[in-house]
């Protein structure tokens, strides 16, 4: 965040900190009061002074701290102290005019809010982010502003916005011929269509993305394209280059250590082996997929897991034991207060008694 900009500011309160926000106060006071004691020119000569080098210098030290405690916060999955210590930052970065730092800061509250699933709030800051990258000419901020934006409208199923979002992305990436960035694009630009239900043209997106990932150092990159890759195949009926696909992006996540990419691939071959009826391979990815969200003692993972198997088991006509397990992810659905998570697995859970009495 370490930036170089040194710049006078004219007279706002809202911009000042506080600290100076008291003393232009004061002046104002002493002026109304007794019109003597400050001249205007006085007073215009103090309140358009230049900062001190050094007031600049710790009050950017202060935000870049707070910047880095925010990111610890986020590791820490405190999203909520981390937006406090962002816009905190944020405030500071105002104050000594440091347009490029607001423009990252923006784009890490964003992401925030994301973590947080309060998707209203996240769109504002990110929608800064990309007026700042506008606004400054940073074409590489653009592109991943414009990513950030239209993977927030997929979240919220704005599939049509997202995509013409993706293609304003893809377009700035070509142009600048930005290999990590049309990588990204084209990739997301792919997942975009695939959702507009056109498989076919998802499918050539994504393989053409995928040239542009395998062209950067990036593994997680090429597997997230990878597993995007296999779910349009999995849509497409396509399950042979299906399965292929999401085992070349399980392969990458294992080495990686990447358990996202991990656990979405297996996701992704547990529904293609188990609509071809290989129920045996199935399982053994499950029992992978439950020991993974155990060791990382993730409760929400360790939901899915349980969903799962309480399909699968439900598919094979085994309602005694899919019940154990849907009876398992309610308990867990409690703990982590989710309630539409739990009132969707109730109303499963009430189907298939129903269903099991008539067989």
């Amino acid at each position: 965040m370490k930036e170089k900009h040194l710049f006078i500011r004219k007279f706002s309160g809202q911009l000042l900190p506080k600290s100076q926000f008291c003393a232009v106060s004061y002046l104002l006071f002493a002026v109304l009061l007794n019109p003597i004691a400050a001249g205007a020119v006085d007073i215009t000569q103090q309140l358009h002074r230049p900062l001190n080098h050094s007031v600049v210098r710790e009050s950017r030290d202060e935000a870049d701290m707070l910047v880095g405690q925010g990111e610890q916060q986020l590791a820490s999955g405190k999203s909520d102290k981390a937006i406090e210590s962002w816009l905190q930052a944020l405030d500071i970065y105002r104050s000594i005019g440091d347009l490029k730092a607001q423009g990252l800061v923006y784009d890490l509250i964003g992401r925030g809010y994301v973590q947080l699933n309060r998707l209203k709030e996240a769109e504002d800051p990110m929608r800064r982010r990309l007026a700042i990258a506008r606004d400054t000419q940073d074409f590489q901020g653009q592109i991943f502003g414009l990513n950030n934006i239209g993977t927030l409208l997929l979240q919220k199923g704005e599939f049509t916005a997202a995509a013409e979002t993706f293609t304003e992305a893809v377009t700035i990436a070509s142009d600048l011929k930005n290999i990590e960035g049309q990588g990204l694009s084209l990739s997301n630009l792919g997942l975009a269509t695939l959702k507009l239900g056109d498989y076919n043209k998802a499918i050539k997106l994504l393989e053409t993305a995928l040239i542009f990932r395998r062209r950067t150092p990036d593994a997680i990159a090429e597997a997230n394209t990878l597993n995007n890759l296999g779910d349009a195949y999995l849509a497409a009926g396509n399950y042979q280059d299906t399965i292929g696909t999401y085992g070349s992006a399980l392969r990458i996540a294992k080495v990686t250590r990447d358990r996202t990419n991990e656990l979405r691939a297996i996701d992704g071959l547990v529904t293609a082996h188990r609509s071809v009826g290989r129920y045996e391979r199935a399982f053994d990815l499950l029992e992978q997929r439950l020991t993974l969200a155990t060791e990382s003692e993730n409760l929400a993972e360790k939901l899915k897991s349980f969903e799962s198997y309480a399909l699968l088991y439900e598919q094979l006509g085994n309602y005694p034991t899919a019940r154990n397990f849907y009876e398992r992810a309610i308990i867990l659905a409690r703990t982590l207060e989710d309630s539409k998570r739990e009132v969707l697995l109730l109303d499963r859970l009430t189907q298939m008694l129903k269903l099991s009495k008539h067989r």
